[in-house]
């Protein structure tokens, strides 16, 4: 069973940039689907981006499409999501989460949590 680890969230200007990471262990992601879902206070989750565990076709949500990037290290075992052009509305907790042979997502971290300033 593969665990998850994000780290890399804080407090950032609107316009600045951060990067999440995502550490598994138990787990190679080589094999699994990878993705980014967000939670901002009272609303639902949201899908941010996903990267394909046969390759490097990826999806992103309209709302971040030419400003956040998802990639993977397989050698580090790890996920990113880099986010520039931030926005207020870009705050929430981010997640990361595994799909095995891309079935539904079914392995969660934590969290981590994201603050843009105005």
């Amino acid at each position: 069973q593969v665990q998850l680890v994000e780290s890399g969230g804080g407090l950032v200007q609107a316009g600045g940039s951060l990067r999440l990471s995502c550490a598994a262990s138990g787990g190679t992601i080589s094999i699994y689907g990878m993705g980014w879902f967000r939670q901002a206070p009272g609303k639902e989750r949201e899908f941010v981006a996903g990267i394909h565990w046969r390759g490097t076709t990826t999806d992103y949500a309209d709302s971040v499409k030419g400003r956040f990037s998802i990639s993977r290290d397989n050698a580090k075992n790890t996920v990113y999501l880099q986010m520039n052009s931030l926005k207020p509305e870009d705050t929430a907790v981010y997640y990361c989460a595994a799909g095995f042979l891309g079935s539904e997502y079914s392995y969660w971290g934590r969290g981590t949590q994201v603050t843009v300033s105005s």
